[in-house]
């Protein structure tokens, strides 16, 4: 059922939804603002050969990545407790793990659609989709600029 917006922004769901995909979204913006930060401050006293700064760089950003796939399913499961937030449509149960391999398809931009948000829970998707979006290119800038440093070397 759509609601119009009136409605919407008198739903205490969405809200509801609103908030969680707000701090949601901002955990996982801090998390990779910390690694990138925390790679940028190390990178320079680190004793390895300049190219493999790179290989290093991508290890560490994919395990960040990974963090905030979690994190964002872990959301999504949270969320599916709560029949008023919405659900995710899939061919098997809303298990931690699926709702996990949601997360990952939809951060990457990749969409599936084999699992499909329905409700309130489609804000945390498509803004997910945005935040994941704006975290991969910003990891692939950050080594593009370490290997125009580095790869010479």
């Amino acid at each position: 059922m759509d609601l119009s917006l009136s409605q919407a922004l008198q739903s205490p769901a969405h809200w509801t939804m609103v908030g969680l995909t707000l701090i949601t979204v901002s955990v996982a913006v801090v998390i990779h603002f910390s690694c990138l930060n925390w790679l940028n401050q190390r990178l320079p006293r680190l004793p390895i050969v300049p190219r493999r700064r790179v290989l290093f760089i991508i290890v560490i950003a994919l395990l960040a990545h990974v963090i905030e796939v979690w994190i964002f399913g872990l959301a999504y499961w949270l969320a599916t407790h709560y029949p008023e937030l919405g659900t995710l449509a899939s061919p098997e149960n809303t298990s931690l793990l699926q709702c996990v391999y949601f997360a990952a398809s939809t951060f990457s931009t990749l969409g599936y659609g084999d699992i499909v948000p329905l409700g309130p829970i489609r804000l945390l998707a498509g803004l997910e989709a945005l935040t994941g979006f704006v975290l991969i290119t910003w990891t692939a800038s950050f080594a593009y600029l370490e290997m125009q440093r580095d790869w010479s070397s």
